[in-house]
């Protein structure tokens, strides 16, 4: 899937803000959460997410989804990560 093609999703599924997120060799997050939907596009490098315990490794072309409130660490360690991502901005209780 090409950026074009991503956006296109990304607007068809209500996600209303889009930005390229850039995050260095060395990278780590700890436990956090967002209050927005994220649907992700790896561009560059790549990112390992772990959620509840699991965690998964996103690469070139890979995408991700994360719904929010979800906690999660994030980490781009070897090579640093590029991405393009939606957020959609839910309200939380």
């Amino acid at each position: 899937m090409n950026l074009t093609e991503f956006e296109a999703l990304l607007h068809a599924q209500s996600y209303g803000e889009i930005v390229t997120v850039e995050k260095p060799v060395g990278y780590l997050m700890g436990l956090h959460q967002h209050t927005f939907d994220a649907c992700a596009l790896i561009t560059a490098g790549e990112i390992t997410i772990s959620v509840a315990g699991v965690e998964t490794r996103y690469g070139v072309g890979d995408i991700f989804r994360l719904p929010a409130g979800t906690p999660h660490l994030e980490s781009a360690v070897a090579l640093g990560v590029t991405y393009r991502v939606g957020r959609r901005q839910i309200a939380m209780s």
